[in-house]
């Protein structure tokens, strides 16, 4: 089975970047509008009110820039569908606060919420239980704000306030949730050592801190039950770290009581940003900040063995065919989706079982004018994008089913030796 072709909808509400800050590495946000050159000719479904971009597999269906969203800068950007109508709105991070996005035809603004604090370029969203959570990097005492999403319901134009601030930090780099446990992650804080500082979400607007993971600087995290081949931790609330200087995995089960199973580095490590697991966690992406920057790769995918939490590691890389610098990354089925500055949206197919190649499938250049190595584009994607295949190819249909694994069976690849946790 092959995929030749996608056809993305995609509605663009993504952020743009500058210069580096001086957060973990994090760039700064500037111009939210792309300077196209005169001779481009945009593919079809490329172009929207004025605004040309390079695609193929894409139809861009909305452009709004933060101005028009009643910010100056954007930085992340997630989403929620409401149970109650299957209504989806984007949540867009703002220097200024989040506006709320329906996702309807119109589009219907919903409102607004200001920042607890003061204004800034590092903001992260997550969701959970029909509420979201809110935290801003360099904002001071910003905390944890709760939003309650029903309240998004059949309004427009609306400021809010928020439903609670949790206050145990102040400022924090990121969020992450696991939905099936019902605990959030927040790192990067003024807590815990900059790792992972624990709450318990299971009352909505009342969170409760549930303890820390204190081993140095972590600048992103997912967080999963996990359900990989590794018959140790079946079962078991694990959280793969991205820590900056290397990538590790914690078992977060006990709270209290957390455990880092391993950690490692990777050859040309420059800026360990964020990572994500491949649906049968088996492997994990990984994209480094500042790898093409200091290195001069191409855009550059880090792909790591977990198969055995006790001992990840390296297995290979994809190198793209642009040079622009990598940001975020996310995995649906068999399809990673990353944002990178200056290359946009991109879309690519791998085999879960055993992860040899990424081919790109779909693309969304959101920064026309050029794939230079430099923090200007796109930061994230909301993660509501509706893929509709092409009736004319084929496509995978239900769950991918891998060979029996063997943790003494590895197939050979690049090593790296362990940190000492």
């Amino acid at each position: 089975m092959t995929w030749t072709r996608l056809s993305l909808v995609v509605l663009t509400l993504a952020a743009c970047g500058g210069s580096r800050g001086s957060s973990g590495g994090a760039p700064v946000p500037t111009s939210d509008q792309p300077t196209v050159p005169a001779n481009r000719t945009p593919a079809d479904g490329c172009a929207l009110h004025g605004t040309e971009f390079d695609c193929d597999g894409a139809e861009l269906v909305m452009w709004l820039t933060p101005t028009a969203l009643g910010g100056n800068e954007g930085n992340d950007i997630w989403g929620w569908t409401d149970p109650a109508d299957g209504t989806e709105y984007a949540l867009m991070g703002l220097d200024n606060g989040v506006t709320f996005v329906a996702l309807t035809t119109p589009l219907r603004v919903a409102g607004h919420l200001p920042t607890q604090t003061t204004t800034s370029i590092w903001r992260d969203i997550k969701v959970h239980a029909n509420h979201a959570y809110i935290v801003a990097d360099a904002a001071g005492a910003h905390g944890l704000a709760v939003f309650d999403l029903t309240r998004l319901r059949g309004v427009t134009g609306e400021t809010f306030l928020p439903d609670h601030v949790y206050e145990e930090f102040g400022n924090a780099h990121n969020i992450a949730i696991n939905e099936d446990t019902g605990f959030a992650y927040v790192v990067g804080s003024d807590t815990c050592d900059e790792a992972l500082h624990m709450i318990d979400l299971s009352q909505p607007t009342n969170p409760l801190f549930a303890g820390c993971h204190s081993e140095g600087h972590t600048h992103d995290t997912q967080c999963v039950n996990y359900a990989g081949p590794d018959p140790d931790h079946q079962g078991s609330e694990i959280c793969i770290n991205s820590d900056s200087d290397h990538f590790s995995i914690v078992d977060v089960t006990s709270k209290p009581g957390s455990v880092t199973l391993a950690s490692i580095e990777y050859p040309d490590l420059g800026f360990v940003h964020q990572a994500w697991l491949t649906e049968n966690h088996r492997f994990a992406f990984v994209g480094d900040e500042l790898d093409e920057l200091d290195f001069g790769v191409s855009t550059r995918t880090v792909v790591i063995d977990v198969t055995d939490l006790d001992a990840p590691e390296y297995h290979s890389d994809h190198r793209a065919a642009t040079p622009s610098i990598d940001h975020n990354l996310y995995v649906h089925g068999n399809l990673l989706y990353q944002v990178n500055y200056t290359s946009g949206l991109r879309v690519l197919e791998f085999d879960p079982c055993n992860v040899l190649q990424l081919n790109e499938v779909a693309f969304l250049d959101t920064h026309p004018d050029s794939d230079a190595v430099d923090f200007a584009g796109a930061w994230a994607r909301l993660p509501l994008v509706r893929v509709r295949p092409d009736p004319r190819e084929r496509r995978r249909a239900g769950p991918v089913r891998c060979a029996p694994y063997s943790l003494t069976g590895r197939a050979p690849h690049a090593t790296m030796p362990l940190r000492t946790s």
